[in-house]
This record gives C-alpha cells, structure tokens and sequence, in this order.
C-alpha cells in the first residue's frame, strides 16, 4: 500500500437524480425518486431530499411511495445518464491513463501513473480541479475521495458525500478505521457480517484485535486473511484500466406472476434475443448459457447449459434458453426471469448444426405463407362479385389498419417529448385518456403544464437535451448551470414572471393509462379504487379576477388560509382581466399537482418565500401578495374542474397520501411531517 494519497475515487452523488433534477428546473429542491414504477419496482436512485424520508436504493418503489407520496416519480432516462458518464469519465482520463470505472457514476483513478506528485497538497489539488472541471462540463458534482489504497479511497468518497472532498493522510488510517461498523470493509456482506456477529465482532477494532488466525477459523483462509489485511488497512488491489466483462445478461420482474407455461416460454425466448443484442454491441460470442428463475416464493434457481463453441447467433441462444426452460416446474408463479451467457471471447465459433435447423425452418414457413397466400386468392376469387369492386369494402378494410394505427400511445413520467406549438417537455404523467405534459427545458426557468389527448398527433416523443445550453450565450440573463436557475433576486423578487407558487409544484401523477396493459418493463403501479384523490390528468385553471369567482370560491382569498385539499380542483374562470394577467402572468390551462415545496431541511417554501428556492425566506409584505394564480383554497375546498376530477398527490399508490404543512406559532415558519393516510394537505398561498 503506497503511503501517499495517489488512488482517487469518484462518486457522483445521487447521479441518476440529480441528472433529472438538473434536465428539470421545475424539480430542483423537490424529492425525485428514479427507478421502475410498477408495484414490484426498485428504486434506483433518491435525491436527497427524498433521502431525509428514509428513502435509499434498493428500496421497494411501494414503500418508498408510502415514505415519501410527494415526491416525483420517474423512470430512468439512460441515454441521458450515459452521455453525462462518458463527459466525465474523459474528464478522468485527462488525469491518468489508469481509469477503472466501477458503474456510469463511479471510478477509480491512479493519479501516480498519470504524473501527480505523491503528496497530500498535489493529490488535494487535483481533486479540487476535478470537482469544478465536473460541475462546469456538466452541471453536477460528485464527491471525490483520496487515500493511499481504493478501499480507503471509497470511504473516503463516502464521508464527503454531498459535493465535498476528503483526503486521508498517511499513517491515520488504522485510526481512522477502527470505530466504522466491519460492513464497511469490502467483501463483507450480510452472510459474513451475520458470521461475525455471533463471535462477538462488530467494527473494524474488534475484527483487527481478533487476528489473522481467528478470521482464517470463522471464514476460511483466503476470505479470513484478505479481511485482516484490510482491518489492519492495508489493501494492495491495483487501480486496473480494463475491467473484462464475465457475463452478460438480462432479467425483467413481472408485476404479476406469471403461471402460463406458454408465456413463460415466450418471455425466455424475448429475454434470449436481448442478451444476443448485449452481446454482439459488447463484439463478445459466449459458449455457456444460463437462465435464472425466481419463484412466486422468491427461491432462486439458475440453470445452464455449455455449448460446443462460443457463440452470437440468436438461434443457438433461443434454443438452449427454451431447453434448460423446460426443464423448470413454473406452475406454481413466476416472479422473475432472466438470461444470460458466460464464458465470454472474441471469437465466435458457428454452429452448424443450429444453422440447418434455421433454414429448414425458414423454408418451412416460406411455404407456408405461400400455400395461405393462394388459397385466400382462391377464396377471393370464389365469392368476388361481377362487376367494379365495393367501395364498402375497400371502406371497411381501410377503417380497421386506421383504427390500429392510431391506437393510444403510452406516456411514461419523466419521458422527453416534443409538441409541435410548445416545444421541448417531459410527461408528468398519463391516465384516462390523456397526458399531462409541463413544458421546460434544462436551461430555462421552470415552465406551464399542459394535458393533451394521449394520440395528439402533435405530441412526439423525443431524445433527451443536453444538460447545459449549447449556445450559453445566446440567453442573457440565464445561467448555463441546471442548479443556479431561477433563483429569488437579493430583493426577494422572483427571477420567474407569471409563474406561480403552484406551478412550480413537484408532485407527478404517475398512474399509467389504464386502457394499457402493464410490461416487463415496469410502469408506474396500479390505482387504490378507495384512493382519496381521481385521476392525475385533469388540469386546473387559474382564475385572474377574484371579483368573478362565485361566492364559495370568493371567500377563500385569504392570507389565513393554508391549506389547498388535494381532491379538489381549482375554480374555473374563462373570462381574465387583462390588467390581472400583466401582473400575474398569463391563465394556466393545465396546473401540475398541489404538492408542497419541499426543502432538504424539511421548511417548506411557500410562505413567506418566492416558491422558488424552498426554505428561503422573505419578510411578507403586500408588494409579494400571490397572484390569482396562487389563490389558496378553504377547508370546504372549490369547485370541481371542467370533468370533475382533479389530480391527486405522488400518483400512482400513493395518491390520497400527503405531507401536511403546519405553522409554527408567531414565528410563521413552517415544518413539513408526514400526516397519516387520507388526511388533506395543507400549504400556504
């Protein structure tokens, strides 16, 4: 172990996230939760201020819904997250020729190979290089960690978590280690941590003051001296530039068992065309396939078969895929299945045999299709009528490819999409019919909701935009970094015109369209019918003239009153005052959920507060009275919007669940907690 701080790791924090938060303005601040949305996702990734609720990764996506309703709920945009990794890990690369990635958002780097002078004050400043080399190539941060080893350099990363550094000096690191739990030296997992327990071993002290030999007798010879190595802190793995992939593979979990033998065998040989697509784009052939069962009980089986000679060909895949299948009793439920090949070189060896049992089976279906072909012209030709054809019939056949034509799309939350008046969006969510669109870009100021039929032909999906502008300079007055946007002037002015506290909500509905079946891929979970609050999809209107709001309506312009109830929509009003919408910004025609401003030190951001930065706060005053767009309403609530629903809280499972807001007294800050389940919510204008 090299004494001096030369290995860095970096790990980029709460990356999947973060990337979203920073694409989105109107989600800076806000709790984001990545991950599948179906009720057996995982969450991928928790921004912070969704972690302070108890959400982490790995967590079951209901359970982090049941922690945290308000948060917004997205699927993950990979496309996005691995152009950001590539701009950094050629960041990396600038450092050192010895780059070990671990993951999109992780990494080792040897900063002694790539000529940095073995001391702690040039390790410090090239990490501190680094740190704003990031932010300024991509608009976020990462933690770095500097030490003599990886191991230590990990821990490091992991106390400078959020955007900090840290840099262990030599000759501290048995210090420095002790007191940490032994979970906290690498190999060590719940098996070995629940092994070590029952001997009275918890930290890393305690595992160092056992020795070698009591190690070696509780966990065997290679695992039990490696583990006392490392108590002891010392750690002579090298930062290795080329990582050589073992296998490769897929798996998708279902969100309902599956018990059909026919789909089972439909799903392997789906998940068999995708490992082969895996492998051909890695320029890899495997010679050994393998599948992996989980069970409704969630008992885990693997099963493989070797072939003769490494492989690509999507056949030969198919039909190991099918046979080791076979030999599984799936009866009893399905909750997972997957595929993958091992075994992994360069070369590929073809199979002959698998080849004539393609083209006979080709030739096969090419007479088939022949033989269907002629006898449905000799029908034709049986019942076709003398004379010019019927147009009724041409009518009818066109009617039908039409109608399949433009069956309803599916609009996933988060997704990036394109309308052809409004530009650049992402979904916020989609149900009954329709899609809830807010209209932003990275480097604009958070922007308006709309809801568009779900087959508007003007709504297309799109790829995802670069995190910083192009062209920064073609936009003065805004700044190119995601996380400096729309910001509250020094005089407590708010940097967004005609953009209301409401508006900038986080809350997403996340229900699917319930005309569409759920996938393997995992959309957002199925809708309690008992749920306190309808459908996501409905859009609320901004009144402008309090004077032409109905009675009921008129009273709840208040500063007294708090608390929007997420049940209810706002009060329709078609007929602004021009002189209102100057001041106010122009109508909403679609309002995103009434979800509160959440900020990570748990104040809210509403009153008191431009809306804008959550948990700043401003003297109240009458010059920041909310516009009509902020009206609050009352205990009774409002009028019901134009279809009678109004969008629920956190969408999906979650809706009817909400963070309720409460005053302190006098002072007039605000604390947010959890309320219990079916409780309103309640906010301040």
């Amino acid at each position: 172990m090299r004494g001096a701080p030369t290995i860095l790791h970096l790990d980029m924090d709460a990356f999947y996230a973060s990337a979203e938060q920073a694409s989105k303005p109107s989600l800076r601040g806000k709790p984001v939760i990545v991950g599948g949305l179906g009720p057996r996702g995982v969450v991928a990734t928790a921004s912070y201020e969704a972690r302070v609720f108890g959400v982490h990764s790995a967590m079951a996506m209901a359970q982090a819904r049941r922690l945290c309703p308000n948060a917004a709920f997205l699927i993950p945009r990979f496309t996005l997250y691995r152009t950001v990794s590539d701009a950094v890990m050629t960041l990396l690369h600038t450092l050192s020729p010895l780059v070990e990635p671990l993951s999109l958002d992780e990494a080792f780097v040897d900063l002694e190979a790539g000529g940095t002078e073995p001391t702690v004050g040039a390790a410090r400043a090239v990490g501190e290089r680094l740190r704003a080399d990031i932010k300024a190539a991509t608009g976020l941060t990462g933690s770095v960690g500097l030490a003599g080893s990886k191991m230590l350099a990990k821990i490091a990363s992991e106390q400078a978590k959020p955007d900090g550094m840290v840099v262990i000096d030599p000759g501290t690191e048995r210090e420095l280690l002790g007191p940490m739990s032994v979970r906290t030296l690498p190999g060590v997992g719940p098996a070995t941590a629940e092994t070590l327990r029952r001997a009275g071993i918890h930290t890393v002290a305690e595992t160092r003051e056992a020795g070698e030999a009591e190690l070696v007798r509780l966990l065997g010879r290679a695992h039990g001296a490696s583990l006392f190595l490392m108590a002891e802190g010392r750690d002579e793995r090298p930062v290795v530039a080329e990582r050589d992939a073992k296998s490769i593979s897929v798996e998708d979990t279902f969100d309902v068992d599956l018990t059909d033998r026919t789909r089972v065998q439909l799903e392997i040989t789906r998940l068999a065309d995708r490992c082969v697509r895996r492998l051909r784009e890695a320029g890899r052939s495997g010679r050994t396939v393998v599948i992996k069962v989980r069970r409704y009980d969630f008992s885990t089986l693997t099963r493989s078969e070797t072939l003769r000679g490494p492989t690509d060909d999507p056949g030969v895949v198919r039909e190991a895929a099918a046979r080791l299948i076979d030999g599984v009793d799936t009866t009893a439920g399905v909750r997972l299945l997957g595929v993958g090949v091992s075994g992994l070189a360069d070369y590929t060896q073809e199979d002959l045999f698998a080849q004539a049992a393609q083209a006979a089976q080709a030739a096969q279906a090419a007479q088939a299709a022949q033989a269907a072909q002629e006898a449905h012209e000799a029908l034709g030709d049986a019942r076709r009528v003398p004379g010019p054809e019927g147009p009724e019939r041409v009518g009818e056949g066109a009617g039908e490819a039409s109608e399949d034509a433009e069956k309803p799309r599916r609009w996933l939350p988060g997704s990036d999409v394109r309308h052809a008046e409004y530009g650049a969006g992402w979904v916020q969510g989609s149900g009954v019919g329709r899609v809830t669109v807010r209209f932003e870009e990275p480097w604009s100021r958070p922007g308006r909701v709309r809801t568009f039929a779900v087959d508007d032909p003007a709504l297309e999906p799109t790829e995802p935009l670069p995190l910083l502008r192009p062209d920064a300079d073609a936009a003065p007055g805004l700044d190119a970094v995601p996380g400096e946007l729309a910001t509250p002037d020094v005089d407590g002015a708010s940097d967004v015109d005609g953009a209301s506290d409401a508006d900038l909500a986080p809350n997403l509905a996340v229900s699917p369209d319930p005309d569409a079946s759920p996938t393997a891929e995992e959309v957002a979970g199925p809708v309690p019918e008992d749920a306190a609050s309808p459908g996501p999809d409905v859009a609320r209107k901004a009144a402008t003239d309090p004077a032409s709001m109905p009675g009921e309506a008129a009273d709840l312009v208040s500063d007294d009153v708090v608390c929007p109830r997420p049940d209810v929509a706002r009060e329709v009003v078609t007929d602004p005052d021009p002189a209102s919408e100057d001041a106010a910004g122009p109508p909403l025609d679609g309002a995103p959920e009434a979800a509160p401003d959440l900020a990570p030190d748990g104040t809210t951001g509403r009153e008191g507060t431009t809306g804008l930065n959550p948990g700043e706060r401003i003297a109240p005053g009458p010059e920041q009275t909310a516009g009509p767009d902020d009206l609050a309403p009352g205990a009774d609530g409002l009028a019901e919007g134009a279809d009678g629903l109004a969008p629920g809280l956190g969408g999906g499972s979650g809706r009817g669940q909400g963070l309720g807001h409460m005053r302190g007294p006098a002072s007039g800050h605000e604390q947010s907690k959890p309320q219990p389940q079916g409780q309103p919510v309640t906010s301040s204008p």
